[in-house]
C-alpha cells in the first residue's frame, strides 16, 4: 500500500487513490493547514476544537500519485460531490426560533428540582415532570420575548414574565 498522507486526526495512512475527507471551512482547506481525514468520526473530532458554526465533510479520492498535493474541492465546482453534514446536535442555530415546540431538550437542572422537591415535601420527582417543566417554560418565554419585542428591546427582563 502505497501511502498518500496521514490522517490529521488518528495520524491512520491514507492510501492513494483512496477516499478521504476534507472540512468545508476555508481555513481547514488552506495550503498550510491542508487537514485531510480518513474518516468521517476522525472529521467529528475536529469540530469541537474548529469551533466552526456551520462544517460539513467533503468526499475526496487521494492522488494517484503520492507525491501531488491535495486539492480539496470546494463547494460549486463542477462534478457530483458527496456532502457530509455534522450532527444537529454540534450546529450552532442560526435563526432565531418563533415557536420551540419542536425542542425536547430539558431546560432545568433536574438534580436541584429534584432535591428541592424532596426537601420541601419528602417527595420522589418523576423524570417526565423535567420535561413537562420545560414545556411550560419555554412558554413563558415565548410569552415574555413577545413582550419584551412589543416594548422595542432586544434584551429580555424580569418584567416580562407576567
Amino acid at each position: 500500500m502505497t501511502t498518500w498522507r496521514n490522517c490529521s486526526s488518528c495520524k491512520k495512512p491514507i492510501a492513494v487513490n483512496n477516499k478521504y475527507y476534507v472540512c468545508s471551512v476555508s481555513t481547514c482547506n488552506r495550503k498550510r493547514t491542508g487537514l485531510v481525514f480518513c474518516s468521517i468520526p476522525c472529521f467529528e473530532t475536529h469540530l469541537p476544537g474548529a469551533r466552526h458554526k456551520d462544517a460539513a465533510a467533503i468526499e475526496e479520492t487521494a492522488p494517484a500519485l503520492p507525491a501531488q498535493a491535495p486539492t480539496p474541492a470546494l463547494p460549486n465546482q463542477d462534478g457530483p460531490q458527496r456532502r457530509i453534514v455534522s450532527s444537529p446536535a454540534q450546529k450552532t442555530q442560526s435563526e432565531p426560533q418563533k415557536s420551540s415546540a419542536n425542542s425536547h431538550e430539558i431546560l432545568v437542572v433536574a438534580s436541584k428540582l429534584k432535591k428541592y422537591v424532596s426537601d420541601r415535601s419528602g417527595m420522589n420527582t418523576s423524570q417526565s415532570v423535567m420535561s413537562a417543566l420545560s414545556d411550560k417554560l419555554r412558554a413563558l418565554c415565548d410569552e415574555a420575548i413577545e413582550e419584551a419585542q412589543r416594548d422595542g428591546r432586544k434584551t429580555l427582563m424580569d418584567r416580562d414574565f407576567k
